[in-house]
């Protein structure tokens, strides 16, 4: 006969859906709360001894404060930590804010772990008190990788640790001014009896980090896990607990690297840093524009330079298109860095109000460096890299082209064109093609118009010296006579 060991009757279980969190009773196929199938795993839940923990195990938190008037709040913007990286400040909105919680995703090996050390070393040089808490590596790795990318400050700390309770009372003793924890899916705690990992443990995990930081003031950095289609591991509720959400980008096969901010309750959404990898650690590219463009071939058919705007900053991207006639039956749509949806459309407005047939012709485009880009304003650039490539013909040299194309062939206005135009002036860009739109609008961008209705807006740029001429127009019909 086989005994069986008593079930301990201060746990139980419960089903967790591992997209959002959501959590039931029992397995469910489909989860209510985010529509996701077979998303429900089983995890322990374990009660305290006296009963204060509620249905997911966690105990009450309280900051002890008493409602106040919203004009009697000290908020002061000068607060913020300047972390010595001008590109993480700007991801940021101008600094770390004290108290933050701040989220950092991106793929295995793209050096999350580079760039949060090096982060580190930039405050513990300035004679601040910084942690780092590890749960994937052993404090010599650290030490090596600190020794190549200069990391070796007297105040950079390193603890080597996954539980969560140890991890607090060291954060408390201390009192450091910024800490990291590589990764937040390492940490567990002793509440609960799941494995690391698990959706309870991130998220009970990250629950009192959270609260931590609040309480005492001190920001922290959460290193999180990315899943196969490059989401941030875990429930999703995570990315809400958090003040920031910061991606890390970049293909192993290119050098640069970029910040991207997706969240940020204390600056600008999709605000982006870009940085090089080298071999002793990330190095900030002050200028995206020229390194993105350092090595566009001359007089290539098919290449178009598009002013693109990654937040609040303008960055000049090259898109290069391929079109060759198919030799199978059903033609080639290969989009890389763009939404290849997007780019069918555009190929079908081609087709019929500028009588380009592409429908026989295998079509390849590409975002020159890596960079993915989604904003309409690149629609114009795509139409003519097409163009260019179908009838190959290279665009006319020191052009820049942006607009949004719409399905009757007509080009729409959009966003910070001034910007947009500046920033093409100042890399030597002598002609821009762009919607037409009023001409105060245009005025802002490059002053006064003057001339003929094509050539009246040349304009000299007064803060960078150059010339440009601004090229408006309403379809693509317009469009192709000012190309090539």
């Amino acid at each position: 006969m086989i005994s069986r060991k008593p079930a301990d009757k201060k746990s139980r279980t419960a089903f967790f859906c591992q997209s959002c969190g959501h959590d039931s009773p029992k397995w469910l196929g489909k989860c209510p709360g985010c529509g996701e199938w077979n998303t429900f795993v089983e995890e322990e839940l374990r009660e305290t001894a006296a009963g204060g923990a509620g249905a997911s195990g966690r105990a009450s938190f309280s900051f002890s404060e008493a409602p106040q008037p919203i004009d009697a709040i000290d908020a002061d913007e000068g607060d913020r930590l300047r972390t010595g990286m001008a590109e993480m400040d700007r991801v940021l909105g101008g600094g770390i804010v004290p108290g933050s919680a701040i989220l950092v995703g991106g793929d295995p090996g793209i050096g999350k772990s580079t760039l949060l050390l090096q982060l580190l070393q930039q405050l513990a040089s300035r004679g601040m008190k910084v942690l780092y808490i590890t749960g994937e590596e052993s404090a010599r790795q650290i030490k090596l990788r600190g020794r190549r990318i200069g990391a070796e400050a007297a105040n950079l700390f390193v603890l080597v640790e996954i539980d969560l309770d140890s991890m607090l009372r060291q954060i408390e003793a201390m009192r450091p001014q910024a800490v990291v924890v590589d990764s937040i899916q390492t940490v567990c705690s002793a509440a609960l009896g799941s494995a690391p990992g698990s959706v309870g443990q991130v998220r009970e995990s990250s629950e009192r980090l959270i609260i931590q930081a609040k309480k005492t003031g001190i920001p922290v950095f959460l290193v999180g896990h990315v899943t196969k289609d490059g989401a941030i591991a875990g429930p999703k509720v995570l990315e809400h607990m958090v003040d920031t959400v910061l991606y890390f980008e970049g293909d192993g096969g290119h050098a640069f690297r970029i910040v991207r901010g997706i969240k940020n309750r204390f600056g600008p959404t999709n605000e982006i840093g870009v940085f090089e990898m080298r071999g002793d650690g990330l190095r900030e590219v002050a200028n995206p524009s020229a390194f993105f463009l350092a090595e566009r071939p001359e007089r290539a058919a098919g290449s178009v330079v598009v002013p693109s705007m990654e937040g609040t900053r303008p960055i000049l991207i090259e898109i290069q298109s391929l079109v060759i006639p198919t030799n199978f039956g059903m033609p080639r749509r290969t989009a890389i860095g763009v939404d290849a949806n997007r780019v069918s459309l555009l190929v079908a407005v081609l087709d019929k109000v500028c009588g380009l047939h592409l429908s026989n012709h295998d079509i390849f485009i590409n975002v020159a460096g890596g960079v993915k880009v989604s904003e309409p304003a690149i629609d114009l650039g795509i139409v003519s890299s097409l163009a260019s490539s179908f009838l190959d013909r290279a665009v006319a040299p020191g052009t820049a082209v942006c607009g949004e194309v719409g399905l009757a062939g007509e080009i729409r206005g959009i966003s910070r064109a001034d910007v947009r135009v500046r920033e093409a002036a100042r890399l030597g860009f002598s002609r821009c093609i762009l919607p037409y739109t009023a001409p105060s609008q245009r005025e802002s961008a490059a002053g006064p118009p003057a001339g003929s209705a094509c050539q009246r807006d040349v304009a000299s740029q007064r803060d960078q010296e150059n010339v440009i001429i601004l090229l408006p127009v309403r379809s693509l019909s317009e469009l192709l006579g000012h190309l090539f």
